[in-house]
């Protein structure tokens, strides 16, 4: 066991925030509403969802670590 680091799962948890913040950021690049024929709708929901998934992953990334 490391001694340096109090909580075990720190890292884990660090690792999963920035997998989520790469996610939502490859996700508004990619610009999956741009090829398929739904609605504004539509559209509105994928880019709140990967700005949500940029910001619970910065947010537990954060957590984590502190």
């Amino acid at each position: 066991m490391n001694r340096y680091i109090e909580d075990p799962l720190e890292p884990l948890g660090v690792v999963f925030g920035i997998l989520l913040v790469l996610i939502g950021i490859g996700t508004l690049v990619g610009m999956p509403w741009a090829h398929k024929s739904g609605s504004a709708l539509l559209m509105l929901g994928q880019i709140v969802g990967a700005i949500a998934a940029i910001g619970i992953g910065a947010a537990l990334a954060w957590v984590t670590r502190t």
